[in-house]
């Protein structure tokens, strides 16, 4: 039984212009003692931006009234949505994703200092799901892969591109790759290459070829009915490395979004040593049960502090908080767990 501690709300939304909607699903990096937060805002038209506070001690203790990233070029014109941050041989990599209003794809941005950002533009291939179904049908992939292409064309049309969200990289190369966790529904995946200039489109497309060599979680127990989802970026532990992910359950009232954790190898992190059976936790509170979107938690950032473990999450699409685990504990339960 893992004690998950509820550290409350964190950040609300404001009368500002690019956020007076909603805050949510930030992206967390600890330096010293100062918690960088980079949080999605979305504005009354419903187009978000990425902002952007300091935490210390789980307070705020500076806050931005501009947004630090926002929508400038045609594939994000509706929305900068999502971010996560890693350290990497100096470098500062944000991932986020870009929604034109009908496709989103995954983009990310670089920076030295945390102040000043620079956008590299999108990574994911423009490849429509019509033809991502083909590709999926000779690969090794369950038939869920190929229901969810057949959805999104049927909602979307026959040119939408492959969905691409939940980017986040491991703060460490193997074997001088980048190692980089992805999202294709309703799994979740890894891609690791030498240079971002290699993921071309032909790259990915030998890349899907085999994509069921390289997911790293598939959905499996009851409250990843519909399909799980990245979280958090890999966190190091003595163990293995650390995964908070999202988990979507299908109900006769609607979806419910919990929040998990899984084990894998520091080695070979396409190996799963331990995987939690029940959620991490779940939507109980009134605020985290209602909102823009009912029934959503959303870990998306965390940081290691004396021993304990800070999971900040989005908040029914509304607002940001954070909960805390001992960081032992749940590593102790992790690998106690036999799939």
């Amino acid at each position: 039984m893992i004690i998950v501690k509820n550290e409350g709300i964190i950040l609300k939304k404001t009368n500002l212009e690019f956020e007076n909607k909603g805050v949510l699903n930030p992206a967390c990096i600890q330096v010293d003692d100062i918690i960088h937060m980079f949080y999605r805002a979305i504005n009354h038209n419903d187009i978000s931006s990425i902002g952007y506070c300091q935490l210390k001690n789980n307070k705020v203790v500076k806050r931005l009234k501009e947004p630090v990233l926002f929508p400038e070029y045609n594939y994000e014109k509706n929305g900068v949505e999502d971010p996560r941050i890693t350290l990497l041989d100096g470098t500062y990599y944000l991932f986020y994703t870009a929604y034109d209003g009908k496709n989103a794809l995954i983009a990310y941005a670089t920076s030295k200092d945390l102040v000043n950002f620079t956008k590299q533009g999108l990574i994911s291939p423009k490849i429509s799901y019509d033809e991502a179904e083909d590709i999926f049908r000779e690969s090794k992939v369950r038939e869920r892969y190929i229901m969810f292409e057949m959805l999104y064309k049927e909602t979307g049309g026959k040119d939408i591109l492959l969905f691409e969200k939940d980017a986040a990289l491991f703060p460490q190369k193997f074997n001088n790759k980048f190692a980089l966790l992805h999202r294709i529904l309703p799994g979740i995946q890894i891609i690791y290459f030498n240079n971002f200039s290699e993921l071309t489109e032909d790259y990915w497309r030998d890349y899907f070829k085999n994509l069921g060599d390289f997911i790293v979680l598939d959905p499996f127990f009851w409250f990843e009915g519909r399909n799980i989802g990245g979280g958090c970026p890999p966190i190091e532990t003595k163990d293995g490395w650390l995964i908070i992910y999202h988990a979507v359950e299908d109900t006769p009232f609607g979806k419910i979004y919990h929040a998990s954790a899984a084990l894998l190898d520091l080695k070979n992190p396409l190996k799963v040593l331990g995987r939690l059976k029940e959620p991490l936790f779940s939507p109980e509170a009134s605020w985290e049960k209602s909102g823009i979107t009912n029934n959503v938690v959303f870990p998306t950032g965390a940081v290691v502090r004396d021993k304990r473990l800070y999971i900040y999450y989005g908040v029914a699409d509304k607002l940001i908080a954070a909960r805390s685990v001992d960081l032992a504990e749940l590593l102790s339960e992790l690998k106690s767990t036999k799939l």
